[in-house]
């Protein structure tokens, strides 16, 4: 059976001062313009730009119908894997092949408008991801009990809290059969009842061979629900495996570090 998805040597690379430039203010643009000249003049070099390598030479392959886990610390690389996989951000080298329409939930709010209500961006979060509205309205009824906003749900979702958002998020996003759902910390807000229910739902797109792949600190979430696991360090794949294996690495990993 061929791969759903294939990453091939993938890598990623930012500029620091690219990032600082881009969120520079107006002000901040107009004094750096003035200060440049100046600066030449008395033969001053400007600032080096600073690399920083996101992902090195990743490389995997997933089964269509697998649920895969990826762990590692704060600032591995995790959330730039599942935007690249997302198609929201470019590699800088090396290719993603996916035979299949990914759906995803990444931060809460992605994909939704706070002035529009949570009936309209069922709507608009479904036509983004692919939908048509025919495919939409059939499921719209599942996707508000899933997601148990039915008093709100002529509300702008400004007003929801982070849980609500959260609830709407995940049920669009795992209702509207995506082929590939790609989820980033789902299990961080929400309390037990809805973590509950997101476990079952991920485990039933799975066993209707639609593929999951799951980035989250809670390992054992991870191990319950994951087949198969990467653990990212540092941008790059140190382990790939079963997940009670990969799991037990990164663990003794951490206790090694926590030693030293």
């Amino acid at each position: 059976m061929r791969p759903i998805i294939e990453v091939r040597n993938l890598s990623k690379r930012y500029c620091f001062d690219n990032r600082v430039l881009a969120n520079r203010n107006l002000r901040e643009v107009f004094v750096k313009a003035l200060k440049s000249p100046v600066e030449r003049f008395y033969g001053r070099k400007p600032a080096p730009e600073t690399e920083f390598w996101a992902l090195r030479n990743i490389s995997f392959e997933v089964e269509p119908g697998q649920v895969l886990g990826i762990i590692g610390r704060n600032g591995a690389g995790k959330s730039t894997l599942l935007k690249i996989l997302s198609r929201i951000v470019k590699p800088t080298t090396g290719e993603v092949d996916m035979y299949g329409r990914p759906g995803s939930l990444l931060e809460i709010g992605t994909g939704f408008h706070p002035d529009l209500t949570g009936r309209e961006n069922v709507f608009l979060n479904g036509t983004i991801i692919g939908m048509k509205q025919g495919e939409i309205k059939n499921k719209f009824d599942e996707i508000v009990a899933f997601a148990g906003v039915e008093q709100f749900l002529d509300v702008p979702i400004k007003y929801y809290s982070s849980g609500m958002y959260l609830r709407l998020a995940f049920a669009v996003a795992a209702h509207l059969k995506p082929d590939i759902l790609i989820l980033d910390e789902v299990m961080a807000v929400g309390d037990a009842e809805f973590q509950k229910k997101c476990q079952a739902k991920m485990k039933e797109i799975s066993g209707e061979g639609r593929t999951v792949i799951f980035v989250s600190h809670d390992l054992m979430s991870v191990m319950k629900l994951c087949g198969r696991v990467l653990l990212i360090e540092a941008g790059q794949l140190l382990d790939v495996g079963e997940a009670e294996g990969v799991i037990s690495n990164y663990l003794q990993n951490l206790s090694g570090a926590a030693a030293n």
